[in-house]
């Protein structure tokens, strides 16, 4: 089955970009990743807080909290279509690395994915 393409951008034959299932599960976590609460208007409490939390003082309990919310974050949003297994976030200056490990519930497919926001992505 195949899905639209985020960000939506259009296909060498000038049509709407689409892409397959896991494809679009990567394109929905980072949504849930990089979307501030309050950023969708139909839908205010969508997304993670992730980004905020990038300028917090870096600690171990910081970075449990973390985890925790971004874990919490995706079942909550994809439950329906992830286990999510791990997840493992690093801030470095700018950049800001998020690992996912989930489980595609429709084909079993085990995947590892990394999400990068901020300068050098």
């Amino acid at each position: 089955m195949t899905q639209v393409d985020f960000p939506y951008r259009f296909d060498p034959r000038g049509r709407t970009a689409d892409t397959d299932d896991a494809d679009h599960i990567r394109d929905l976590i980072e949504q849930v990743l990089f979307t501030h609460p309050g950023e969708r208007v139909m839908r205010p409490d969508f997304g993670s807080g992730l980004l905020q939390l990038v300028f917090a003082p870096n600690s171990d309990v910081l970075a449990a909290t973390t985890q925790v919310l971004v874990q919490s974050s995706l079942q909550r949003w994809l439950g329906e279509w992830v286990v999510v297994e791990s997840v493992q976030v690093e801030a470095v200056d700018s950049v800001l690395r998020v690992t996912v490990q989930y489980v595609i519930r429709r084909t079993g497919t085990r995947t590892v994915g990394t999400f990068v926001q901020g300068g050098g992505a």
